[in-house]
């Protein structure tokens, strides 16, 4: 059997971290088992569905490395729609009902306060049909067949169908809701394994007798445990958690991923800047049922670690000409994003107005401007210059490396000096300490 899977997002609004990382789990899922991964924009609420929102969503998924193996519009299937629900209703699985929302309303709020469930409650074959009103249409459960399915998150699960309502499945207007055209597509588009937010669990206990009432053997399911933040459940509507905004911030795709791939599972979150273990090591047996707590510093710190370890040649397309791989591979230990790599191009290169020197430190930087112009650049010359100095004053630890930082790079931290003072400009770094 090859592997299919599917995400299939609405474009009335662009991705946000919970629904890129169920995009990631069914990409992951098909890569590990040489499957196809497959996009599926589900359109159909014409209305708020935007195209703008549809490109948003192609090029997140590639920024994201999400390459995907074919793509459906579900506003090019009506035709496959009409011609399913016409077998479902010929067979009688699916019924015409009449209720305003004001009476299901009215009648919902009687059965609780009896104490019952608020289940649908089917009208006679008989019953009149009101006059001039165009009905919404209800798939028609089996009741007296249990529902049962092996969750590959959640375990054995079991519905019993006369405690569910039978679900609408089309508006009075002609319109689809997502439940059967979801199932039609699962089928035509051979579908075997659906990955996505527990919230559908009871979508899927009514979706499998849909599977089931068109002939179909319904894929294999898993229902993961829903990300939360600092706020709650995320949603569209959180901004500043967007793929947008994002990038925006400097995060880069693989840090984004590395923490996606393993939050909810039992696997630590790595540094990775490779797929390949994520692929390899996917498996919905280690998710947990808890609530996935998504980190925003948890994502700046690995977006860091990963910066130390990527390549000059990864990154050198958005690095300033002036910071080649030498100095890059200087610098990415004390970066937190690439935009950053440009407030050092002027230590390297110049400008550069060195800050005012200490009056104790002057003695210290004067040795230096002293001994500097007879060093070696190119060999070693962070230790030549510190041994000079050391022995015309007697300054040590950090009364000696200090001061020779700030003049020579305008900060208190950084690199390690012996990588970094090479990879300055001579002259910039001789001018520097006659300023200081």
């Amino acid at each position: 059997m090859t592997v299919v899977t599917r995400f299939a997002p609405s474009p009335t609004g662009t991705l946000h971290v919970g629904n890129v990382r169920t995009a990631l789990h069914n990409w992951l899922w098909a890569r590990k088992h040489g499957g196809r991964f497959l996009l599926r924009i589900d359109d159909t609420d014409v209305e708020r569905s935007k195209e703008e929102h549809v490109d948003a969503i192609r090029a997140d998924l590639a920024w994201l490395g999400l390459d995907i193996d074919g793509e459906e519009r579900q506003s090019a299937r009506f035709a496959l729609y009409e011609a399913e629900f016409e077998k479902l209703k010929a067979a009688g699985r699916v019924y015409a009902c009449y209720e305003t929302p004001e009476e299901l309303d009215i009648r919902r709020k009687i059965l609780l306060s009896r104490g019952l469930p608020p289940v649908y409650e089917r009208k006679p074959a008989d019953a009149p049909v009101p006059p001039g009103v165009a009905p919404h249409w209800r798939f028609r459960l089996d009741h007296d067949a249990p529902i049962e399915w092996t969750d590959l998150v959640r375990g054995d699960q079991h519905f019993e169908p006369k405690t569910m309502s039978d679900p609408v499945v089309r508006r009075a207007d002609g319109s689809w809701l997502y439940l059967l055209p979801s199932v039609i597509d699962d089928i035509a588009m051979a579908i075997t394994h659906v990955v996505r937010g527990e919230d559908h669990v009871s979508n899927t206990a009514a979706q499998i007798q849909m599977f089931q009432a068109l002939g179909a053997t319904p894929p294999a399911f898993a229902h993961e445990a829903l990300l939360v933040g600092t706020e709650g459940k995320l949603s569209k509507r959180l901004g500043s958690l967007g793929m947008a905004s994002l990038r925006d911030e400097g995060i880069e795709p693989a840090a984004l991923v590395a923490l996606l791939a393993r939050l909810g599972t039992s696997d630590p979150v790595e540094p990775v800047t490779s797929v390949e273990p994520l692929v390899q090591g996917i498996d919905f047996a280690r998710f947990g049922r808890a609530p996935a707590r998504f980190d925003e510093g948890e994502l700046a710190l690995l977006n860091q670690k990963i910066l130390h370890h990527t390549d000059h040649a990864a990154v050198a397309s958005r690095l300033p000409l002036a910071i080649d791989a030498a100095r890059w591979h200087a610098i990415r230990p004390n970066l937190m994003t690439v935009a950053e790599a440009a407030d050092w191009a002027p230590v390297f290169d110049g400008p550069f107005d060195p800050p005012a020197a200490d009056e104790s430190d002057r003695p210290v930087l004067a040795a230096a401007a002293a001994a500097a112009p007879g060093i070696a650049w190119d060999a070693d010359p962070w230790p030549a210059l510190t041994a000079a100095v050391k022995e015309a004053t007697g300054a040590k630890g950090r009364a000696l490396f200090l001061p020779l930082r700030r003049a020579l790079t305008g900060r208190d931290h950084g690199p390690d000096m012996a990588e970094l003072l090479p990879l300055i400009d001579k002259d910039q770094a001789l001018a520097r300490l006659s300023a200081a």
